[in-house]
């Protein structure tokens, strides 16, 4: 069997051509780090993470470099090194930077597994490339700028579109979601996001009063890991909540299962523990009927949602695409994956050494 060699990790800041506003601030750049896992047949696998501000992309980058001696040599087994690593962490937690950085290595090694079988990752976990229904987001640009975007998605093809809410009043929140309907018509779904900007009293309350817009979900209306608040505002109101970005690994999924705190769940597939960790979530997701969509990660999202029994939505950023070589195709609103090599993620090299910190 292969063995590792190496790591290559890289540092970028890829600048937004469109920054993206949120109840919680605004997004303008994409501050990412690039693994390459080196394997000693020749093979390389690739994956990249997100570190949501540049403040942590350098110590984000520099765990993974000292990742590199526990996998240094281990065969190209990504259970086999997820374990290994697991209990490695289990004393200082798997959340946060080490998280990210326990799942950069994870996906890398199922990118390297694949392309040395010269296939796709579906193709590799035994599945069939399908495509998959995407939508696209809108940020917190108010009525006249959400309806703009939300146009210009459903002029590509998607057949959903999500938008940022949580503005002062919730009469706002309604002129949004009235005008984006009013744009792109009765045939395209409309998913709202409150980024976890409301109390469960007050989420049930606004809530309530969306009811007859006809919305596919409402998006973490209270804090992300308040299960209690969540499963209240389920109860409380018809709309489907949707919740999961922000769950690190399958026990916060066990946990919100549990607390039946959200109607649909969206794994973050570098928050959730890599594709090792998708896979479980898709599993115990399967076992209570929940519908799965994604956040973020296009590429090797459409690929995981394929073998995911209860797949639902892809939600689809080109946030970084720039350093990616070849970005996910949409046809028809819908992600397609035939032509894809392992997790479908490699560089654009110009654009990589462009944008390197």
């Amino acid at each position: 069997m292969p063995k590792i060699k190496a790591l290559k990790v890289r540092a970028v800041r890829v600048p937004m051509a469109h920054p993206h506003r949120t109840a919680g601030g605004v997004v303008s750049e994409s501050p990412l780090v690039l693994t390459d896992v080196l394997v000693d047949d020749g093979t390389v696998g690739h994956s990249m993470v997100f570190t949501y501000t540049a403040a942590a992309l350098k110590p984000t980058a520099e765990l993974i470099r000292n990742l590199e001696g526990l996998v240094q040599g281990e065969p190209l087994a990504p259970y086999e090194i997820e374990q290994k690593l697991s209990s490695r962490f289990r004393l200082l937690g798997s959340q946060g930077l080490v998280g990210i950085a326990l799942a950069a290595i994870d996906m890398a090694l199922w990118d390297a597994l694949a392309r040395r079988h010269e296939t796709s990752l579906v193709a590799l976990l035994g599945g069939v490339a399908k495509p998959i229904p995407a939508y696209g987001s809108v940020g917190f640009d108010g009525v006249e700028g959400s309806a703009r975007v939300a146009a210009e998605w459903v002029e590509r093809g998607f057949k959903g579109v999500k938008a940022k809410i949580g503005y002062p009043t919730v009469r706002e929140d309604l002129e949004v979601i009235r005008a984006i309907r009013k744009t792109v018509g009765d045939h395209v779904a409309i998913m709202v996001d409150y980024n976890q900007c409301l109390t469960p009293a007050d989420a049930v309350q606004r809530v309530r009063a969306l009811e007859s817009e006809g919305l596919a979900w409402v998006e973490e209306p209270t804090l992300a890991h308040d299960y209690a608040g969540h499963a209240l505002i389920a109860r409380e109101v018809a709309t489907p909540i949707q919740c999961g970005e922000n769950w690190w690994g399958t026990l916060d999924l066990r946990h919100a299962l549990a607390a039946q705190a959200s109607d649909y769940i969206m794994p973050d597939v570098m928050k959730i523990g890599g594709v090792t960790g998708w896979l479980r979530a898709a599993a115990l997701a399967h076992a209570e009927g929940v519908r799965v969509s994604s956040h973020l990660w296009p590429e090797i999202s459409a690929q995981l949602l394929c073998v995911t029994p209860t797949a639902h939505w892809l939600e689809y950023a080109e946030w970084w695409n720039a350093v990616v070589s070849d970005p996910l195709l949409i046809r028809d609103g819908m992600a397609t994956i035939e032509n894809a090599v392992g997790t479908g993620v490699s560089w654009n090299e110009d654009a990589v050494e462009r944008y390197a910190v």
